[in-house]
């Protein structure tokens, strides 16, 4: 590639860290563009959702919560069980191989443009910041002015303000978790009763501020995994934001005299530096900084409109088609990606349209073999756990089906209530007595049918352990 660097010293350190070591504010300026529009519209209705779906609910239900505390999870207004970790396994293994087949083509733009990170620093707090301290020029003059009455009344605003969306951020969060009714239960509820809960919030509150208002871009460069990744998903196929080195080189400043054809079209006015909020500079070509927000479209089509130059300098492309003049191509990597991830998609809807409304499962009592009656019978305890999954009660039953030994098994409920409570999970002790005469071996094999509503949901196979007397 043409540049007007002679080596890629600019891989030796990173853009918020001067040479000797410490850290450089980045002061990125805000250049409304087309693609600026088109993330600001996604961007809020992410964070519409984002604070709207805890009070959403289907059937009496949230739209999602995810208390794990309580084993308690309900999706789209299904409720969930631990019984079902299995349906989460594949459902997590399926998204997170759309992610790794999404980067495989498109790059880094989940960084840009639906990472809650990005969202909430660039279209919250970075917009609060401008509106309170000024643009970047203003800002960074702020900062490094003495304290003074101006710089005092405006950093505290800022950070009030900071750390109260940080507040409205974390009580989210815990509505997620909770439910909204009992998050505003512990709320107004007494302190003494609920403090642990409300200096919690204000910890994780804190640490939410902590990450907008100090570490900002220090999340995506140092702390997310997933960045770091995305040098072994990329490939020269894939569409990154890029900078388009054969028509931009070489760069010359730009003047009044006339555009020689000889020249690349880049001016070298650094704007798309001065957009970036990780301080990279694009045409030194990809980057682990680079989180694919397309600031720097929107700052260099600004500057190839003013000198009447085709836009797309900067745009989303591969690097083949940038040195090859070669389209998009599937990939060996991208077909076997594919193929994997429609399997699990095929495995998960599988198991989902399988997913029983009620589970049944039978255990043995802990530590209990049998025990022998006055009467001359053998007893065994069992466990019967019924789990409901839906939305209305239901009526349960469970009877014994002889194995083909013959045997004269009975069977009893210790509790003798037949109702199955809407979204609850049950315990039901079971006995069953055999005749000591009607015993021919030490593990008499037995077949449990469990009824719901009048039909069978499942025959359990189990054992009955008795001596044998001669």
């Amino acid at each position: 590639m043409h540049k007007n660097e002679s080596s890629d010293s600019f891989r030796d350190h990173v853009a918020h860290q001067s040479k000797e070591g410490k850290r450089e504010w980045i002061y990125p300026k805000i250049i409304k563009g087309k693609f600026y529009a088109y993330r600001s519209y996604f961007s809020w209705f992410l964070l519409l959702l984002f604070f709207a779906a805890p009070f959403i609910k289907i059937n009496g239900y949230p739209l999602l919560l995810l208390n794990v505390l309580e084993r308690k999870f309900v999706i789209f207004g299904q409720p969930f069980w631990p019984q079902d970790f299995h349906v989460f396994v594949f459902l997590t293994l399926t998204f997170l191989l759309f992610i790794v087949l999404f980067t495989v083509i498109f790059g880094r733009v989940w960084c840009g443009w639906a990472c809650p990170q990005t969202i909430f620093m660039e279209m919250v707090f970075r917009r609060l910041e401008n509106a309170i301290e000024g643009n970047s020029v203003q800002q960074k003059k702020l900062d490094s002015m003495p304290w003074n009455i101006e710089k005092i009344s405006k950093k505290t605003i800022k950070h009030s303000l900071f750390y109260g969306v940080s507040l409205l951020i974390s009580h989210t969060f815990l509505a997620y978790i909770i439910g909204y009714e009992v998050l505003w239960a512990k709320i107004t509820g007494p302190f003494s009763e609920n403090y642990v809960t409300l200096i919690s919030l204000v910890g994780f509150s804190f640490v939410f501020y902590l990450v907008f208002a100090k570490m900002r871009e220090l999340v995506c460069i140092m702390a997310c995994p997933y960045g770091r990744l995305q040098g072994v998903m990329l490939d020269p196929n894939s569409m990154v934001v890029a900078y388009d080195d054969v028509r931009g080189e070489p760069r010359r400043k730009l003047k009044k005299t006339k555009i020689h054809d000889e020249l690349g079209d880049c001016v070298d006015c650094g704007l798309c530096v001065d957009v970036c909020p990780t301080g990279i500079d694009i045409r030194n070509g990809t980057q682990l900084e680079c989180i694919n927000c397309t600031m720097c479209i929107d700052a260099c089509d600004g500057v190839m409109k003013k000198i009447n130059r085709a836009v797309g300098l900067i745009r989303v492309d591969s690097k083949n088609n940038i040195d090859q003049n070669i389209g998009f191509r599937l990939s060996p990597r991208i077909i076997a990606y594919s193929v994997v991830m429609f399997l699990l998609v095929g495995v998960s809807v599988a198991i989902l349209a399988t997913r029983k409304s009620v589970e049944a499962h039978v255990f043995r009592i802990p530590g209990s073999t049998y025990s022998e009656n006055e009467d001359g019978k053998i007893t065994n305890m069992y466990t019967l756990e019924l789990v409901n999954k839906t939305f209305e009660d239901k009526t349960f039953g469970v009877q014994l089906r002889p194995s083909n030994s013959g045997t004269n098994a009975q069977l009893f409920l210790t509790d003798q209530d037949s109702i199955l409570q809407l979204n609850q999970e049950e315990k039901k002790v079971i006995m069953i007595t055999m005749e000591q005469r009607a015993i021919h071996e030490n593990d008499v094999p037995m077949q449990l049918d469990v009824y719901v509503n009048g039909e069978i949901i499942n025959r359990i196979n189990t054992s009955f352990l008795a001596p044998v007397r001669q």
